[in-house]
């Protein structure tokens, strides 16, 4: 069963930087599309970014284009975020989240929850202004 342990987070003045991680166990890493979601106080789960796991493609939610930067480690099985240019509307809990995907399988949307089925506990930022 796939396990996902984020850390990292933390509070950052505005235009700060952060960085989370997210470490990989019970599975094959370089099977899995590895994705980061959050959630604000009050709102609905949204998706931020997500990397595939054949050919590395990685899709930004365009928010945070120019600002974060994922990465995947695949010796460490572990998915990074590096969070730059923050704003208080950055400030939710960041939740880490895989999903397999078989090469040359079919289709999925990628933005939505239901298609990841394993997630990470949550790790929480805070961007003061």
């Amino acid at each position: 069963q796939v396990q996902l342990v984020e850390s990292g987070g933390g509070l950052a003045q505005a235009g700060g930087s952060l960085r989370l991680s997210c470490v990989f166990s019970g599975g094959t890493f370089g099977d899995y599309a590895m994705a980061w979601f959050r959630q604000a106080p009050g709102k609905e789960r949204e998706f931020v970014v997500v990397v595939r796991p054949f050919g590395g493609d990685t899709y930004y939610t365009n928010s945070v284009k120019g600002r974060f930067t994922i990465s995947r480690e695949r010796a460490k099985n572990t998915v990074n975020l590096q969070m730059n240019s923050l704003k208080p509307e950055d400030t939710a809990v960041y939740y880490c989240a895989a999903r397999r995907e078989i090469l040359f399988g079919g289709s999925y949307d990628y933005h939505s929850q239901t298609s990841y089925n394993a997630w990470g506990q949550g790790a929480e930022v805070t961007v003061s202004s």
